[in-house]
């Protein structure tokens, strides 16, 4: 049974982070279940929060991987045990931290989402070029696979930044690194249409406006609003893959891969400052090479 002292710390803790921090009740909510998991493991070992030692965290982080929780919980975890016990340093309820030289659990990183080339071709058809929504969104679409732009670069891209003749676009992405990036002639033609037919249509009387891709305010689209029509795009094209604002970034940078572009030129196309960014897209075409290999080869 938790003692009661216990408790009171869970309760005192979780105070004083609203106080000092405003962490979201969602946040205190998580905050909390850990806290009482941990409580409930503490009082079976017959011990309380002051008296639990570093072996000691190490066997609840191990009994937790063990009940099938996986590392990315677990590491939740010990960052609530790691500000709990720092608290509890600060109010001198104990004299060493335990969490000091505790490791975090390895989560290994994700896979980022991603779309095979038939998915983009049906996604790219889904806008309806007749009207002028539908043109917007079709060029938003190919300047976006074609160059690997970040969703809020492409909203906030000003026609001060393309050279349709040289066929690139300016980006200053994040911290605010300059970089050329090479736009193909499909993007180029779909671009030169827009601008020409369909560009001073949505500005409306915004005809002052820099901005490449308005709204139909006539005004800076947001990520937001951008993402919600390729999500109603994808959902028309009978995409069902779970998508993100970086679905075809990502896959723009596999699809380079999977054709055979080396990896340091995909790093410089998607601005990654680190080549480590860049890496996790070898796995999936790694991934893919795999499958090509299993459905074409003879002993696949």
């Amino acid at each position: 049974m938790p003692t009661s002292t216990d408790h009171a710390l869970i309760d005192k803790f979780l105070d004083s982070l609203w106080l000092e921090k405003g962490l979201s009740d969602n946040t205190l909510k998580s905050y909390r279940h850990d806290l009482q998991g941990f409580e409930k493991w503490v009082s079976e070992q017959k011990k309380q929060f002051t008296t639990i030692t570093r072996i000691d965290l190490t066997s609840y982080l191990s009994y937790r991987m063990k009940c099938g929780l996986k590392g990315r919980s677990t590491a939740r975890s010990l960052s609530c045990l790691r500000a709990l016990y720092r608290y509890l340093l600060r109010e001198k309820l104990i004299s060493d931290d335990p969490t000091l030289r505790v490791e975090n659990p390895k989560l290994g990183r994700p896979l980022p989402d991603t779309l095979t080339e038939s998915d983009v071709e049906k996604l790219l058809a889904a806008p309806d070029i007749e009207t002028p929504i539908g043109m917007r969104d079709r060029t938003m679409l190919e300047v976006l696979y074609a160059c690997g732009l970040r969703v809020s670069e492409l909203t906030n891209l000003k026609l001060s930044e393309i050279n349709l003749r040289q066929g690139v676009i300016r980006i200053v992405g994040k911290g605010s690194k300059e970089r050329l990036v090479p736009m193909g002639e499909e993007a180029i033609t779909w671009l030169g249409r827009y601008l020409q037919e369909t560009r001073n249509e949505l500005l409306k009387k915004n005809l002052a406006q820099d901005i490449v891709f308005p709204s139909n305010r006539g005004v800076a689209m947001t990520r937001q609003t951008f993402w919600h029509r390729v999500r109603a795009m994808a959902k028309k094209a009978g995409i069902e893959k779970k998508l993100s604002p970086h679905t075809l970034r990502h896959a723009f940078a596999t699809h380079l891969l999977n054709h055979g572009a080396d990896l340091r030129v995909v790093q410089l196309l998607l601005g990654h400052a680190d080549l480590s960014t860049t890496q996790i897209y070898t796995h999936i075409a790694k991934q893919r090479m795999k499958e090509l290999h299993q459905m074409h080869h003879p002993r696949g």
